[in-house]
């Protein structure tokens, strides 16, 4: 590994990543993979948000919680997990998976592809130009002799508000890597981190209570998900209020309960308040105004990820605001390490949609679960969105508890499914599952809309019985009726 304090062998790369996070990481190991010298520089852990304080913490704590939900839906197994999760072994089991907040594997990863890792701040200081400040202070400037890409994620947002500094609220990552549960969890804000955390604690032993602005859960997805998890976070124990915002926040003592003060006038206390209500840019620190943009700004690109008005910057993952999942940044990575590598080689782009330099899965393909219970996965368009893009469509939608494999996976099973049909191209534009178990099932949807495969072909698609993928079928069937 380079140490970004000292006198390097060599300042000047072929591509200069910023972010070692997972996105960085698979643009580094592209660029390499094409014969491209390559610099990786990270300020905190290589890794990145995801494997410390997002996906892998986050799931990690989920699993547990839905594994005991999932047994207690099956006979002969239910009466034998109807005891508390062991608190202590599940955030053992979150320290494990986080790696201990060490990343010396992952170094060794990028190191192993041939990758320089700088540890230190990096900033544009100047076209293909990167300073890196060390933790000592001390500075490194490389050089990009084709291309500097930008992959340094997002950050939670907190709401400007009376009271907020000395309340220290949660954000994420607080949420994720916390050592004891306590004993009563405001949450604000319904998204993903705002359910999946409200599972996660609400099963641990805390009092949770969820304020939602809006009318429901989930607002991205078709609003049965949002139904569905509410139901079962309510029937958990825990507290939704929806239509109601934060104006105040107390906490006169530093170790004392937080008072969270409503628009209607209520107030509620609490140990510890959890702000889940959006994510903003990581380049206010980043140098853009020495390249003529917008410091704090999202990054606008193309689809080979490479920024608008430049030929040699690339912005790759969430800091583009195209898809901000983990996923789909790896996803971006590897267009853009692709479309780098053939810039570089002077050969001809492949950039029509579905190309080899074109992430077009972004506009209509992104696919995403969420990890409650039940679980929440979705690909595509919503029927609201279809319709707003104006397409010609048709939702059909079926029970999930009809189908043969999901009573034999749970008594009492519920759930549901869509498919949004293009009655145009007869191919399909969105699919929502909601279920328990239904995670793994949201691929099969992801290749039929990448794919856009079409409705008679699909029909040949024969599910395996008796599964829950039988689905499939059933919707198909209501679709030709």
């Amino acid at each position: 590994m380079t140490d970004a304090g000292k006198n390097s062998e060599r300042s000047a790369y072929d591509v200069v990543v910023i972010g070692a996070g997972p996105v960085g990481e698979n643009v580094a190991d592209r660029a390499r993979a094409a014969g491209l010298s390559t610099a990786v520089v990270e300020s905190e852990l290589v890794g990145g948000e995801c494997s410390y304080w997002a996906c892998m913490p986050s799931k990690a704590l989920l699993r547990p919680v839905v594994a005991r939900a999932d047994a207690r839906r099956v006979p002969g197994l239910s009466a034998a997990v109807q005891g508390p999760l062991d608190v202590e072994a599940v955030l053992a089991h979150r320290d494990e998976e986080a790696s201990h907040w060490k990343d010396d594997g992952q170094v060794a990863w990028l190191e192993s592809v041939g990758a320089d890792v700088h540890r230190g701040t990096g900033r544009l200081t100047g076209p293909r130009e990167v300073t890196v400040t060390a933790p000592d202070g001390t500075e490194h400037r490389l050089t990009a002799r084709h291309a500097v890409a930008v992959c340094t994620g997002s950050r939670a947002v907190v709401p400007s508000l009376p009271g907020v500094e000395e309340a220290r609220p949660w954000t994420s990552r607080e949420a994720t890597s916390a050592k004891e549960a306590p004993g009563r969890l405001v949450i604000v804000g319904g998204g993903v981190v705002g359910v999946e955390m409200a599972t996660v604690w609400q099963a641990l032993g805390s009092e949770v209570t969820l304020l939602i602005r809006g009318s429901g859960l989930l607002p991205k997805m078709e609003p049965f998900a949002g139904e569905l998890v509410a139901d079962a976070l309510t029937e958990a124990g825990a507290r939704i209020r929806t239509g109601v915002s934060v104006t105040a926040l107390r906490r006169p003592a530093p170790d004392g309960p937080v008072t969270v003060e409503l628009d209607d006038g209520d107030r509620i206390e609490a140990d510890e308040i959890l702000f889940a209500t959006g994510r903003a840019p990581r380049t206010d620190d980043l140098g853009l105004e020495t390249i003529g943009l917008e410091p704090g700004s999202w990054l606008t690109v193309d689809d080979s990820c490479r920024v608008e008005g430049t030929d040699w910057l690339y912005a790759v993952g969430d800091v583009n605001h195209r898809a901000l999942l983990t996923h789909q940044g790896k996803y971006q990575a590897r267009i853009a390490g692709a479309a780098i590598a053939a810039r570089t080689g002077k050969t001809p782009l492949e950039t029509a949609p579905w190309g080899a330099h074109a992430a077009t899965a972004d506009h209509g393909a992104v696919p995403q679960v969420v990890f409650t219970d039940p679980e929440a996965a979705s690909v595509g368009l919503t029927l609201a969105e279809a319709e707003r893009a104006g397409h010609r469509v048709r939702a059909v939608d079926h029970d999930l508890a009809a189908v043969a494999g999901s009573g034999l996976y749970a008594d009492g099973y519920r759930g549901r499914a869509r498919m949004i049909v293009d009655l145009d191209r007869e191919i399909l534009l969105g699919v929502t599952f909601v279920g328990p178990g239904i995670g793994e099932l949201l691929h099969s949807a992801t290749i039929a809309v990448a794919g856009e495969v079409p409705i008679a072909r699909l029909w040949h698609a024969v599910p395996a019985y008796p599964t829950i993928s039988e689905v499939w079928l059933r919707l198909l069937e209501a679709y030709r009726g």
